[in-house]
């Protein structure tokens, strides 16, 4: 009777990864660490940020809802601007939640208004005066950004 081999030999080669590459890769993360400790501390002014421009337009909101994803939009005097079900708070919402959690984070009060602005550049931000956040709604997108659009042309 023969016997067969039923598993194939085990690879024993110790350097799957060469050695090279290894250090390669631990050189460029040092000077990635490096570049961005020398812009911290000579205080190196941004230049990759979205263009800023004059405010044409404002609008404080104040927004409400709970995690299902609908959201409430009232005015600062309660006025109703928008009343978003689940299926239609969608990206509002999140950035509702994201607002929610700042103002945690920074321990004050979770109601009261945010402003939303349109520049005269056409892009869409949204500012928190609580807490200092804020976002250039452009980055998440036209459909994202035209659903806040909406909220201001009401």
């Amino acid at each position: 009777m023969t016997q067969t081999e039923t598993h194939s030999p085990a690879i024993h080669n110790k350097d799957l990864i060469p050695r090279t590459m290894v250090r390669a890769m631990f050189a460029l993360v040092m000077a990635v660490l490096v570049l961005v400790t020398l812009a911290r501390l000579t205080d190196r002014p941004l230049i990759a940020t979205p263009p800023q421009g004059d405010v044409v337009k404002s609008r404080d909101l104040v927004m409400s809802g709970d995690m299902s994803g609908a959201v409430t939009v009232r005015g600062p005097d309660g006025a109703l601007i928008a009343d978003l079900g689940p299926d239609k708070g969608g990206f509002v919402s999140g950035v509702m939640r994201v607002i929610e959690r700042e103002r945690t984070k920074h321990r004050v009060a979770l109601e009261g208004p945010v402003t939303l602005k349109r520049h005269e550049n056409g892009r869409l931000t949204i500012h928190d005066p609580s807490t200092g956040w804020s976002a250039d709604l452009m980055g998440f997108g036209a459909d994202n950004a035209g659903a806040f659009a909406w909220l201001l042309a009401q």
